[in-house]
């Protein structure tokens, strides 16, 4: 499977953004969809998965201000992002796990101003 994430880019302080990740197989029976975030010098974080129920999890940092979803139909995974701050400044990445199959998409950076 291969990942394509896409929707990254400059947004001030407060605003929104909607990364997407579009698979190029379908993602109906695809375990997990995740997404993590990178900044230089520091290790992948993650954000938040959802699972084949729709079941979603959120780390501490985003929790309350960003939204993961699936559309299988689409085989495409979002993150909605709202209430960005400068410290969300770093490149994403969606992350799939497939019968035990890790597969990574290239990353988009978002960067936050103040």
């Amino acid at each position: 499977v291969q990942l394509q994430a896409s929707g990254g880019g400059l947004v001030q302080a407060g605003g929104s953004l909607r990364l997407s990740c579009a698979a190029s197989a379908s993602i109906f029976s695809i375990d997990v969809m995740a997404w993590y975030r990178q900044v230089p010098g520091k290790q992948r974080e993650v954000l938040a998965d959802i699972g084949i129920g729709g079941r979603s999890s959120y780390a501490d940092s985003v929790k309350g201000r960003f939204t993961i979803s699936r559309d299988n139909a689409k085989n495409t995974v979002y993150l909605q992002m709202n209430s960005l701050k400068p410290e969300d400044t770093a490149v994403y990445y969606c992350h799939a796990i497939d019968s035990g199959h890790k597969y990574w998409g290239q990353g988009t950076k978002v960067t936050v101003s103040s």
